[in-house]
């Protein structure tokens, strides 16, 4: 493991940053984008890393029922909103 992705806040912010940089974009990634963060790293542990991210309430998970993607809290489109009129 690498020793961003095993410093727990150097690890969050390399994640807010990123996410931050490219919400201009689009505001929800698959978790192979996170590889990017952390190349050195195995799959399973950035996912980890991911996963507590969004147990701590930093991202949230947005899933289309095939597909499950991450994202900034509150950024972008809500799973909570959708389907209202």
């Amino acid at each position: 493991m690498s020793d961003l992705l095993s410093n727990k806040e150097e690890s969050t912010k390399a994640v807010v940053d990123f996410l931050t940089k490219k919400a201009k974009n689009k505001t929800k990634f698959y978790i192979k984008d996170f590889y990017a963060i952390f190349p050195d790293d195995k799959p399973r542990a950035i996912k980890n890393v991911i996963n507590a991210m969004v147990t701590d309430g930093i991202l949230e998970f947005w899933s289309s029922g095939s597909t499950t993607m991450y994202g900034l809290k509150g950024a972008g489109k809500q799973h909570s909103s959708e389907g209202e009129e």
